[in-house]
């Protein structure tokens, strides 16, 4: 179980890596206009703001990788837990696919980290 659970927890770092690159680098490109649903106007009018949520994101996964590797459980622990929160309230706010997409693969790694 608790490669199963590396394995999660290193996904939803591996995501958050994505978002950051969708949010400061490719969001008024192609990708990430589809991605988002956005229109090249209003993307190239919220650009700031999405770059700002991708450095974010960037600091989420950089709290688990820096967690794991220097194997402070608590850091990944409270790093996941803030995806969760991030995930639960981006669901409410703006689309729900975002619970499954970011708070879903982040509850399971941390109750799969509970179980080790």
């Amino acid at each position: 179980m608790a490669a199963i659970a590396l394995v999660l927890t290193l996904l939803v770092a591996a995501l958050h890596v994505y978002f950051l690159v969708l949010e400061m680098f490719l969001w008024t490109r192609p990708l990430g206009l589809k991605t988002f649903r956005n229109t090249l106007e209003k993307a190239g009018i919220t650009r700031v703001l999405a770059a700002n949520q991708g450095l974010y994101n960037g600091f989420l996964a950089a709290g688990i990788v820096v967690g794991l590797a220097i194997a402070q459980p608590v850091l990944v622990t409270f790093s996941l837990a803030c995806v969760v929160v991030a995930g639960v309230y981006g669901a409410f706010t703006v689309n729900r696919r975002i619970f499954l997409v970011q708070a879903l693969p982040a509850i399971l790694a941390l109750v799969l980290r509970a179980l080790d």
